[in-house]
C-alpha cells in the first residue's frame, strides 16, 4: 500500500528534478555517487543491470572499447553487482522517471553509453578515445612525440618501452637489452671489484646458499670468464656515445658491426653466467677505472642508468588486460622473444609492451610499493587538470629481491597481492592490509629526514608527469563539452624520490578492499561531484581535495566552411582510329540550275591544265555577276594498309586538303617540269597517307566586291589552323599558292586576275 503523503511527494520532487533537468543514471555500485546526488536533488533513473563482464578485444584504432585494458576497477569482481536497498520514497521517484531522459550518466566502461547521441546538455564521465593514454600501448606510443609539446625528456619519468608487435620497435629494443647488459656488466665490475658495497646492500650481488646456487657454484667452481668481455661491453658503449653524436653518419649496410650476432650470442652467455650464477672475470681489477669513467659518461645521456640495476630485468605487459593479469619480470632475451612469438593473435595487433624495468627504487623496510594517485580532467579544450592531494601506496607482500622474479615480488597490484600470505621475514612495521596513506608515508620521510622532498620532489614530479603525458595524448581524445573523467597513475619512486609514470588506468577502483582506501575513495568521488556539478553554479565553491594544476590557454579550432578536397578525373581512352570515307566534293544547294553548272565549272579548275585554267575562270566570273558562291571542298583519303610500330593520330579538326602537286605540278618547286608531263591522277599507291599527309585550302571563297563593277571579283582565301606536323607543309603551300598567284596574273592580265 502507497501512501498518499509519501505519493505526493515524491511527485512534486520528481516534478522539480525533471524541470531542472537532474536525472542521472548510475551503472555498478557506486552508492556515494548516488548518496550525493540525490543530497544534491537528482532522481535516479536506473539502467538494466549488466550481466557479467565479458573479457574483450581492446582496439586502439577503435573508441567503442578504448579502454579495455586500462580499468582496474574490480568492483564486480569483489563486491559483486549490488544495488543498495533504497528507501521506498526513491524507489517510487524512480518509477516515475522511467521514461525521463538522464542528464547525467556514471559508468564503469565508456561503452556503456553511446556518447554520439548525447545531447550537449547530458554529462558523462567518460572520454572518447582516452585509449592514446590509458593503455599500455597508447602510452607507449604517444610520449615518444612529448619534444613536439613540451621541452622534456620522456626517459626522465616514463621507463623504456617497446612494442614488440612492431618490427622496427623489435629490433630497437633487443639493441637496448644488448646495451643494457653492456652498461650492467660495467657496473658489475665497478661495484664488485672497485670497493662500492651498493650491490651487497641491496642483494643485487648473489649469495649462493640464499638462492639455492651452490649445485650450479660447484659446477662452475673451476670456470671463470675472460677480460674479453669487458673490452666488448666498453666498445660497444664508447660506439653508442658516438651514434649520439652523428659520428657513425656513414656507415653503409657493408659496414662491418662491432660485435656480429654469433659474438653477441656469446657474449650473452657469458654476461649470465657471471650475474646470475656468480662466476668470476679473470683479472677484471685492471678494468676499475675505465669502468667508472664509460659508466660517467653514458650516465649523461642516459637518464635511467640509476635505475637499470645490474640484472638487465624487463617486465612484458600483454595487451587486453588489466590489474596485472599476464604480467611477468624476464632477464634473458631468448626468452622474452620466444614468449611473445607464441600468441601470434597478440603480436599480430601490436599488443604486447616490453618495458624496462626499475631495479633499484626506494624500498620501505626491504619491501617495494608504488603509489596510487587521481587526477580529474574536465576539459580538453582547453586542457584542464585537476590533482588530488591524497594518494596511497601499495606494497608487496614479500621482501624486495632482483634474482627472484616472481609477481608477489614485484607486482603491488592489490587484486594480485590479496592472494598471497605476508612473508615471516617481512618488517612488522609493515601494515597486514598491504597500504598506506599518504599521511604515513610522509612520517617515514620525517623519520629518515626526508620529509621536505615531499613536497619538493615527489608531487611535482608526479604533476609534471602527468601534465606531459595528457598534452601529447590531447590530440587523440574526443573533446567533448560537458563530460569529465577520473583517473589513477600509477608511479614508482627512485632512491632519490624521483617519480617514475607505470601506467595511467580509466575507471580507477572504488572498492573499500582496505581501511585506507575506505576512507580515501569515499572522499575522491564526493569532491569529484563537487568539481563538476558545484563548480558549474558556483565558480568559488569548495573543491575538496582536488586542486587545479593546469588549465590551457584556449585553442582556437578553425571552423569549417565546407571546402571540397575531392579530386574528380576521367580515365585516359586510346584515341579512336579515323574513320577512313573515299574522296567526295559536296557543294552547297545552287540556286539555280545554272549556279550549279558554274559551280562545277570552277570546281574543274582545281585539276585541269595552265590553259583551260583561265578560261573557265573567265566563263564564271562572267555568269555569277550577282551571286555569292562559296566552295566548300571535303575530301576524304584512305591510307594504305602497311604495319607500323607507331601510328600518328591526326585530330578529327584537321583537314587533309589536295596535293599541291596536283593543283599545280609545274610550280611544285624552282624546277618547272616538262610541259608534255602526263596529268597526276589519284591512285592507291599516291594518295595521302597518315604517314604522308598533304595539305591544301579548306574554304575558297568567291564575293564579288561591291565598289568594283558586277564583273570583277576579289579572291579570298582562309588557311585553316593546322596543328603539327603538317604546319611545315602548309607553309610551304601558301608559298607555291603565291608564286602560282602571280604568274597568273602577269600572264592573264590585272583584269582577269
Amino acid at each position: 500500500m502507497l501512501n498518499g503523503d509519501r505519493l505526493k511527494t515524491a511527485k512534486t520532487l520528481v516534478d522539480k528534478a525533471i524541470k531542472e533537468k537532474k536525472v542521472f543514471s548510475v551503472l555498478g555500485p557506486y552508492p556515494i555517487i548516488r548518496a550525493g546526488l540525490r543530497a544534491r536533488g537528482w532522481v535516479e533513473r536506473r539502467l538494466p543491470r549488466p550481466s557479467v563482464p565479458q573479457p574483450r578485444r581492446h582496439d586502439l584504432e577503435t573508441e567503442a572499447t578504448d579502454e579495455g585494458d586500462s580499468s582496474d576497477d574490480d568492483d564486480f569482481g569483489e563486491e559483486g553487482e549490488r544495488y543498495d536497498e533504497a528507501d521506498d520514497l526513491y524507489d517510487i521517484m524512480t518509477r516515475l522517471v522511467r521514461n525521463e531522459t538522464p542528464y547525467f550518466y556514471w559508468t564503469t566502461r565508456r561503452d556503456s553509453i553511446d556518447c554520439r547521441s548525447l545531447r550537449k546538455d547530458q554529462m558523462t564521465n567518460h572520454y572518447a578515445k582516452a585509449g592514446s593514454f590509458t593503455t599500455k600501448v597508447g602510452l607507449c606510443i604517444h610520449l615518444r612525440n612529448l619534444q613536439w609539446f613540451d621541452e622534456a625528456d620522456p626517459d626522465t619519468f616514463f621507463p623504456r618501452c617497446y612494442r614488440l608487435g612492431a618490427e622496427d620497435d623489435k629490433h630497437a629494443f633487443i639493441e637496448d637489452f644488448r646495451r643494457t647488459a653492456c652498461t650492467s656488466l660495467l657496473l658489475y665490475v665497478l661495484e664488485k671489484y672497485g670497493g662500492d658495497s651498493e650491490g651487497k646492500r641491496t642483494g643485487e650481488m648473489y649469495d649462493a646458499k640464499s638462492h639455492g646456487l651452490s649445485k650450479l657454484r660447484k659446477q662452475h667452481a673451476n670456470q671463470t670468464v675472460g677480460t674479453s668481455i669487458i673490452d666488448n661491453a666498453l666498445d660497444i658503449c664508447q660506439e653508442y656515445l658516438k651514434s649520439l653524436e652523428h659520428c657513425d653518419i656513414d656507415n653503409t649496410l657493408e659496414t662491418i658491426p662491432t660485435l656480429s650476432e654469433q659474438q653477441w650470442k656469446v657474449f650473452l652467455r657469458n654476461y649470465y653466467l657471471v650475474i646470475h650464477e656468480g662466476l668470476m672475470i679473470e683479472g677484471c681489477e685492471a678494468y676499475v677505472e675505465r669502468c667508472k669513467c664509460m659508466l660517467e659518461q653514458m650516465s649523461c645521456v642516459c637518464p635511467q642508468m640509476e635505475t637499470d640495476g645490474l640484472c638487465n630485468i624487463w617486465i612484458i605487459k600483454p595487451g587486453a588486460k588489466s590489474r596485472g593479469r599476464g604480467i611477468m619480470c624476464m632477464n634473458r632475451l631468448d626468452e622474452i622473444l620466444s614468449l611473445v612469438n607464441t600468441d601470434h593473435g597478440i603480436m599480430k595487433d601490436s599488443k604486447w609492451v616490453v618495458q624496462k624495468y626499475l631495479e633499484r627504487p626506494l624500498l620501505v623496510h626491504n619491501t617495494k610499493f608504488d603509489v596510487r594517485q587521481w587526477f580529474l580532467v574536465t576539459d580538453w579544450n582547453p586542457l584542464t587538470v585537476w590533482f588530488y592531494r591524497e594518494c596511497y601506496l601499495r606494497f608487496s607482500t614479500q621482501p624486495y629481491s632482483t634474482h627472484t622474479l616472481d609477481s608477489s615480488v614485484h607486482l603491488c597490484n592489490n587484486s594480485i597481492q590479496k592472494h598471497f600470505q605476508p612473508s615471516p621475514d617481512r618488517n612488522p612495521c609493515l601494515p597486514a592490509e598491504c597500504m598506506w596513506s599518504c599521511s604515513q608515508f610522509r612520517s617515514w620521510l620525517a623519520a629518515s629526514g626526508q620529509d621536505i622532498l615531499w613536497e619538493g620532489v615527489v608531487v611535482p614530479g608526479m604533476q609534471k608527469a602527468i601534465i606531459q603525458t595528457l598534452l601529447t595524448a590531447q590530440d587523440s581524445v574526443e573533446p567533448r563539452k560537458n563530460s569529465f573523467e577520473l583517473y589513477g597513475a600509477d608511479f614508482m619512486l627512485g632512491r632519490d624520490l624521483r617519480p617514475w609514470l607505470l601506467e595511467i588506468n580509466a575507471s580507477p577502483t572504488m572498492a573499500p578492499s582496505t581501511g585506507v582506501t575506505a576512507r580515501l575513495c569515499p572522499a575522491v568521488q564526493e569532491d569529484t561531484l563537487r568539481v563538476v556539478l558545484d563548480r558549474r553554479c558556483d565558480r568559488n565553491a569548495h573543491t575538496g581535495g582536488f586542486q587545479l594544476i593546469y588549465k590551457q590557454a584556449a585553442v582556437e579550432v578553425p571552423q569549417y566552411v565546407g571546402v571540397n578536397l575531392l579530386v574528380e578525373g576521367t580515365s585516359i581512352r586510346r584515341p579512336r582510329a579515323p574513320v577512313y570515307k573515299p574522296l567526295t566534293q559536296s557543294l552547297p544547294d545552287p540556286p539555280s540550275k545554272s549556279s550549279s553548272y558554274k559551280s562545277s565549272l570552277i570546281s574543274s579548275h582545281c585539276i585541269s591544265g595552265k590553259e583551260n585554267q583561265s578560261e573557265e575562270v573567265k566563263k564564271a566570273c562572267a555568269t555569277l555577276s550577282s551571286h555569292k558562291v562559296m566552295l566548300e571542298k571535303s575530301l576524304g583519303f584512305q591510307p594504305k594498309l602497311r604495319k607500323r610500330p607507331h601510328r600518328l593520330v591526326l585530330p578529327s579538326t584537321c583537314c587533309v586538303l589536295p596535293n599541291p602537286a596536283e593543283l599545280h605540278p609545274q610550280k611544285l618547286s624552282h624546277t618547272h617540269t616538262q610541259p608534255n608531263h602526263p596529268t597526276s591522277h589519284r591512285t592507291r599507291s599516291n594518295l595521302p597517307s597518315l604517314y604522308r599527309p598533304t595539305l591544301s585550302l579548306d574554304v575558297i571563297n568567291l564575293q564579288p566586291r561591291q565598289q568594283l563593277t558586277s564583273g570583277r571579283y576579289k579572291h579570298e582565301t582562309h588557311t585553316v589552323n593546322i596543328s603539327y606536323p603538317v604546319l611545315r607543309m602548309q607553309k610551304y603551300l601558301s608559298l607555291n599558292h603565291r608564286l602560282t598567284m602571280d604568274t597568273f596574273t602577269d600572264r592573264e592580265g590585272p583584269k582577269s586576275s
